[in-house]
């Protein structure tokens, strides 16, 4: 399955941002009957490469231990609006 997800309300800073983008990918994976077990990849466009280290931070801890990692590229890119990430996933369904 193909998933994307994307902070709703644009919350204020790349780390808020990031959670929420999370946040909102659970309930898109968990709808599709897969979850963080199913990912095989993930590609992560930010609007500001520069924030990759503070997007890293709270992806390591949402996504859980090294092995479980799927295969990840980020990406700087232009966004709409407000939004300053982006995921775009490929997951198993479970």
């Amino acid at each position: 399955m193909y998933a994307v997800a994307t902070d709703p309300d644009c919350s204020d800073g790349i780390a808020e941002q990031t959670r929420s983008t999370l946040y909102e990918l659970d309930r898109v994976l968990a709808k599709a009957g897969s979850g963080k077990a199913g990912l095989l990849q993930a590609t992560v466009y930010l609007s500001d490469i520069s924030n990759k280290p503070s997007m890293d931070a709270v992806w390591r801890e949402w996504v859980g231990p090294e092995e479980n990692w799927p295969q990840r590229a980020c990406i700087g890119v232009e966004l709409e609006d407000r939004y300053l990430i982006e995921v775009v996933v490929i997951a198993a369904v479970l």
